[in-house]
């Protein structure tokens, strides 16, 4: 879980996990043909260095002969970064038009290791019904099922619905539960909301007014922050940038781009 990838992902989770009945919603803030790039950088012997890039988009599509949503997010670190640690993720997600989840796919080599997963999605009797697989470095196959009352999204189909939802009314400490579906197991998560805060870009001059959010894992019984990031305080909810404690570090990344944006970023200042 404590990759880039899995936790650049966790960006924009911003409300609590709804009924299985209720697993799509309204998509007010994108379009398809949505675009964005990131610059990622590591703390390296107290110097920040550039190590590699970033990419998301969203294409209209169709899943099984039926209308639905693509989304896909990259990870590529750079040359000189491979020499430290490999980076090579691709995660991708199909929902149907109202944001339901349908299939998630992760395939990603970082380091040593390169991992596979997949989820796959129905909804038989109201309920939310997974079927997982996992595997590391070409072993077999895992498989796991899992159902649930509750609806459970993976990282990107859950960065989906979140686009559409308003924090005005969070206050500042407010916790939010999410079920969280992976390869190998689907487990609640949790966010704490830290309030509002002026963003200033290290890749350019431009300057963002932010909701910064923490997300928080339990190692031994003690809560320990793994990435704060901070995101538009606008229609769009974009992320504009995050601090991350990796197992293998300390690193950044910065938005450095956006096109095809369903709505202006009011919140640049």
């Amino acid at each position: 879980m404590k990759t880039l990838t899995s936790l650049l992902l966790l960006l924009l989770l911003l409300g609590s996990t709804p009924a299985a009945a209720q697993c799509g919603s309204t998509n007010n803030a994108f379009n398809s043909g949505e675009t964005m790039s990131f610059d990622l950088y590591f703390n390296w012997k107290f110097v920040w260095k550039h190590v590699g890039t970033a990419s998301w988009n969203i294409q209209r599509t169709t899943y099984n002969g039926k209308p639905a949503y693509r989304t896909y997010l990259i990870t590529r670190g750079s040359k000189q970064s491979d020499r430290y640690f490999v980076m090579r993720d691709t995660l991708t997600t199909y929902t149907d038009l109202n944001l339901v989840p349908l299939h998630y796919t992760k395939r990603a080599r970082e380091g040593k290791d390169y991992r596979c997963e997949d989820v796959w999605y129905s909804y038989p009797n109201g309920q939310c019904s997974l079927k997982m697989r996992f595997s590391k470095n070409g072993k077999p196959w895992q498989n796991k099922t899992y159902s649930s009352k509750y609806c459970a999204y993976d990282m990107i189909s859950m960065m989906l619905r979140a686009r559409s939802f308003n924090a005005n009314t969070y206050k500042v400490g407010q916790r939010v539960n999410f079920l969280l579906a992976e390869g190998k197991h689907c487990e609640w998560r949790q966010l704490i909301y830290k309030g509002k805060q002026n963003v200033k870009m290290e890749n350019s001059k431009d300057r963002y007014r932010c909701l910064v959010f923490s997300y928080v894992e339990k190692e031994k019984g003690k809560e320990k922050t793994i990435v704060t990031f901070y995101v538009t305080d606008d229609a769009a909810h974009l992320p504009v940038r995050l601090d991350l404690n990796l197992s293998f570090g300390t690193a950044k990344a910065y938005m450095k781009g956006a096109t095809g944006l369903r709505h202006p970023l009011t919140s640049k200042l």
